[in-house]
């Protein structure tokens, strides 16, 4: 059965609303508007409905059945309430369900975006036809989505899988407010500041580095720079990459160890470096993790790459749609 699915995506830059159709094990994204996030919360929900309204014009492909919301957390799946997440000012406890159930009258669901992320990879990504499987950001941030006995996990409110909390090491760089925290060392910010930090020793003991020339330049550092400087063969590029595969390999040694899942699906950062981090990770997870459980456990990239976004927020529709049902 084809199903025609309206997502939203609010994000603290952009909001984008998205029109999509099931077909079979897969979806077809028929087509978005995005824009950037306007001042305020009510201007950004209409401003979102007039575009899904304008996309259901534009392709008159069916019935709208279920309209999925993926935003950013704090929020209440439950109650359909934004908490006040750091990335979008003035968003406390706004309810975002209503004011499309009230203007399309189909059912509405919401999900944290780590969340969302996930069951698009189950239902039509890399995870499919898993029964336990995590999917990790490793973009801006590191969180976690949860499928755990074929059904989403979101814990008691909301808050399952905010591994990017997780301490690996007493120190190291900042990340989610915690020192040597997972996403402070496996983030496109933290793998940038990391490289600032060894670098600072790399220039004092007199060693050159096609990463900069100066400690001032390095400030503008990216991780695309790192990488790009380790595929090239820098030798301080190099360590940093080590470094941040070394405490990916952990920290999913731990996720191995406690939830036992059949595959853990990786985006973003890990998709397009896979080659270069995929060896050394698994060097520290044959160290760390219970060979029974890591030897279950398929480590893979995400299957929907870019349109992991799009998809995201369609699944949600489809996730509230199939709950509708039960």
């Amino acid at each position: 059965m084809s199903l025609l699915l309206g997502g939203i995506d609010i994000g603290g830059t952009k909001c984008a609303a998205v029109l999509g159709i099931t077909a079979g094990e897969t979806v077809n994204i028929l087509d978005k508007i995005s824009f950037p996030t306007p001042a305020t919360p009510n201007e950004a929900l209409v401003q979102l409905g007039d575009a899904l309204e304008q996309l259901l014009k534009r392709n008159p492909e069916g019935n709208l059945q279920a309209i999925g919301i993926s935003c950013g957390g704090p929020l209440s799946s439950k109650d359909g309430l934004v908490l006040s997440p750091p990335n979008l000012p003035g968003w406390d406890c706004i309810d975002v369900l209503a004011p499309f159930r009230e203007r399309f009258d189909v059912p509405v669901g919401l999900q944290n975006d780590a969340n969302a992320c996930a069951l698009a990879e189950w239902k039509w990504g890399a995870g499919r036809g898993s029964q336990n499987m995590i999917f990790l950001t490793f973009g801006t941030g590191m969180g976690a989505g949860l499928i755990l006995n074929g059904r989403l996990y979101a814990g008691a409110n909301d808050m399952a899988g905010e591994v990017g909390h997780i301490r690996l090491a007493e120190d190291g760089p900042l990340g989610y407010g915690k020192q040597g925290s997972f996403e402070g060392f496996c983030s496109g910010g933290g793998i940038a500041r990391l490289a600032f930090a060894m670098a600072e020793d790399w220039f004092s003991a007199g060693k050159s580095t096609i990463l900069s020339t100066s400690k001032d330049q390095l400030r503008e550092l990216t991780a695309k720079d790192v990488f790009e400087a380790a595929h090239a063969g820098d030798e301080l590029a190099m360590l940093v990459i080590r470094k941040v595969s070394g405490q990916l390999g952990r920290g999913l040694a731990i996720l191995i160890d406690i939830l036992n899942p059949d595959t853990i699906v990786i985006g973003s950062i890990y998709e397009r470096q896979e080659s270069m981090l995929a060896p050394l990770v698994m060097e520290e997870l044959k160290r760390e993790a219970l060979p029974i459980s890591l030897g279950v456990c398929g480590i893979v990239p995400s299957g929907l790459m870019d349109h992991v976004g799009d998809a995201a927020s369609l699944s949600v529709a489809l996730h509230e749609f199939e709950q509708q049902r039960l």
